[in-house]
Formats: structure tokens, sequence, C-alpha cells
């Protein structure tokens, strides 16, 4: 059996399956660098709630969690079924690490699942669990959750943190609608950002990482609120403590829009 490698990806909004960009093609081709995973366990920030929450439903519907985007999106379907057993094991092993989990036995599958999935894995047949972020909580919790379904990589189970490595969207919708241009400030407060954090991982300076809030540079300009983020600290503690940490792709969308995403070996 493979040991599969845990994954952050940044999602971007659902057009990401239409548009034509290098982060499209970035996770079009990103399952020719993977083991096939036997099922996958994904922790969405589109997926909200107090504690920790996984989804047992065999048979995921759709959510279609946004507005204003072309028709298209709202008439495709991502028909990957659940898995009850492995969202029950899920369920044990984070009970077992103390993080008092909740099982929904419905839910469907929200647009940081399905348009990511839908362009990485596009037959839908790998099984699919679904694992919540709190956004009260720190990375540091997020980082135990990873951490305590961290076994399950060795089973060929892939884990993966869906979210965005920066989600100021009062400044992304303006540039997007054509109404006004990325500035100069914009841009420089994006580069440092991802770049800091590139730099932490390089250097394996976990305890900087999972105190971002207080050392990372413009937080508040990146991340107004951390939904976004804490799945990145999901997959990282998914990795075990040494992990060696690539970054697997960093293109840029308007000028200033960055879709860094991180392999954990």
């Amino acid at each position: 059996m493979n040991v599969m490698p845990s994954l952050f990806i940044s999602h971007g909004g659902p057009n990401v399956v239409l548009d034509d960009t290098p982060a499209r093609d970035y996770l079009k081709t990103l399952a020719q660098q993977l083991p096939q995973p036997k099922a996958i366990v994904i922790v969405s920030a589109h997926f909200e709630t107090d504690g920790v929450s996984v989804v047992a439903d065999p048979n995921p519907e759709m959510i279609y969690d946004f507005r204003g985007f072309p028709q298209e999106l709202y008439e495709m379907v991502y028909p990957a079924p659940g898995e009850p057993a492995l969202a029950d094991r899920v369920v044990g092993m984070l009970a077992a690490a103390g993080l008092e989990p909740t099982k929904l036995e419905k839910r469907g599958y929200d647009h940081g699942t399905w348009t990511p999935l839908s362009l990485i894995y596009p037959d839908a047949e790998i099984p699919v669990v679904q694992v919540s972020v709190d956004p009260n909580r720190d990375a540091a919790w997020h980082y135990a959750l990873g951490k305590a379904l961290a076994p399950l990589r060795e089973e060929g189970i892939l884990l993966i943190g869906s979210g965005h490595i920066t989600h100021n969207l009062r400044a992304l919708f303006p540039v997007m609608r054509g109404t006004a241009q990325p500035d100069a400030t914009s841009i420089n407060q994006v580069n440092s950002f991802v770049g800091w954090f590139a730099d932490r991982f390089a250097e394996g300076d976990r305890e900087a990482i999972l105190n971002w809030r207080e050392e990372a540079p413009f937080v508040a300009e990146n991340h107004p609120t951390d939904e976004h983020l804490m799945p990145i600290f999901f997959a990282y503690g998914a990795a075990g403590d040494t992990p060696r940490i690539e970054r697997a792709h960093a293109s840029r969308q308007y000028g200033f829009f960055a879709w860094d995403s991180y392999l954990f070996h």
C-alpha cells in the first residue's frame, strides 16, 4: 500500500473549473503526481462547525454555496460516494485524540470540496469523507486534527486541506468585476504573506507557522477571517513530525490573488 502525502490546495471560487488558469491546469494534472488513493478525507474551509464534525453521508448531494456565477456551475454534479465506515473510523480517531467530534449523517459537497475534486479526480470514483473546520479555533487545534488522522495515510487514504493561501474578498471582487486594478501595496502584502509561509515551511519552523497570527506579515490584509487558512494546518499536521514540504504550485491571478498549494510528504 502506498503511503500518501497530505495536501493543501487553494481552491478559489467555483469558476476555477471553467476559467483557463494555471491553477486549473495544476489541479487537472495533480492526480498524475500522486499514488492512486483508496479514499479521500477532505477538510474544506466552507464546512464550518462548532468543534469538528465528520460527514457519514453515503451519497452526498451538491451544495451550490455561491452567487453570481455562470449557470453552468449550478448544474454540475460531482457524484463521488461517501464512505460511512471510514467516517466512523475518523470519528473514533478524533475522539481518541480528545477532539470531541460529532457525526453528521447528511451533508452535501460544498464548492471547497467538489470544485477541486472534479478537476483532480473527474471520474468521481473515489469515496470522500468530509471533515469541518472551526473558525473559532486556532492553527494548533487544526494541526491536531491532521495529526490525529495521519495514520490513514499509511492505508492509502489521501488527506486534503482545501482552503486558500490568501482570502481577502473585499480586495478581490472589485478587481474581478473590472472596477478596480490591483495596486502595488496589495501585491506587496500578498507577496510578503505567502513568501513568509514558503520560507517558514522551507525552514521547518513549526512554532512560527502555528503562531502565524502573531508572526506573519499583513495577516489582516490577507485573511480578514481565518477559516480559509485553517485547512493548511490540517494538512501540515497530517504529515508527521518531520515532513518533506513541497510548494507544489504558486501562480497568481489578477496580479495579486495567490494560488499556493503544498504537498507534505
